[in-house]
Order: C-alpha cells, then sequence, then structure tokens
C-alpha cells in the first residue's frame, strides 16, 4: 500500500484554481509534517510548501506569493494545496511528502516518504 497518494491535478487556464490532495497512511502522518514539491520539465524538484504536525504553522516558497494555501485533516490523515490564481509557470507535477522536521523540510534529503505525483498543466 503506497504511503502518500495524491490526487487533484488537472489542466486549468490562467487565473483558474485547483486543489490537491494527499491522502497519507496514518503510520506516515502521524507526528509528520507535510508538503508539497514541484518539478516543471527540465528543472529540479522545488519546495512549494509545508505545514507542521498540529497545522498551525505553514511556510511557502516566494514564488507562492499568497496564492497557495496548505492545510491538514489530521483525522481523515490528509494534507491539501489550495492554488488560486494559476501561471503557466506553475504546471509541475507536484509531489506530496512527508518528512519528520518541519524546520527541514526544504532539504529534500530529509524527506521520508513521497507521493506518486498529480500533474498540474495551466493553459495561458
Amino acid at each position: 500500500q503506497a504511503q502518500l497518494e495524491d490526487s487533484g491535478g488537472g489542466l486549468v487556464q490562467a487565473g483558474g484554481s485547483l486543489r490537491l490532495s494527499c491522502a497519507a497512511s496514518a503510520r506516515t502522518f502521524s507526528s509528520n509534517a507535510m508538503g508539497w514539491y514541484r518539478q516543471a520539465p527540465g528543472k529540479e524538484r522545488e519546495f512549494v510548501a509545508a505545514i507542521n504536525w498540529s497545522g498551525d504553522t505553514s511556510i511557502y516558497a516566494g514564488f507562492v506569493e499568497g496564492r497557495f494555501t496548505i492545510s491538514r485533516d489530521n483525522a481523515k490523515t490528509t494534507v491539501y494545496l489550495q492554488m488560486n490564481s494559476l501561471k503557466p509557470e506553475d504546471t509541475a507535477v507536484y509531489y506530496c511528502a512527508a518528512g519528520p522536521k518541519f524546520s527541514n523540510f526544504q532539504d529534500r534529503l530529509t524527506l521520508s516518504a513521497w507521493g506518486q505525483g498529480t500533474l498540474v498543466t495551466v493553459s495561458s
């Protein structure tokens, strides 16, 4: 059974919105910070957002500029990424991830689990 299953990607026009979901096993979700990375064609995988275990603290990459919101539902062991005002440059495969330390979430090497990725395509 996959530890993380991300979904919700699709094709959207510039300015539109999408909500990504990541369903985690209870074992993976428990006590872990959760977050999202993305990888555009020909580019390195980059950090997007993360949220701590209790859900009261989150961090975002600079390019988010207030357009995305990360949240988690610990009862459902699911993390979400609400993306608004999407731009063509947001086109990428988005990956859910889990890690033991919120403060290190931007270091990929510290992350313990990854989803399979969900493709987001933003047309101009």
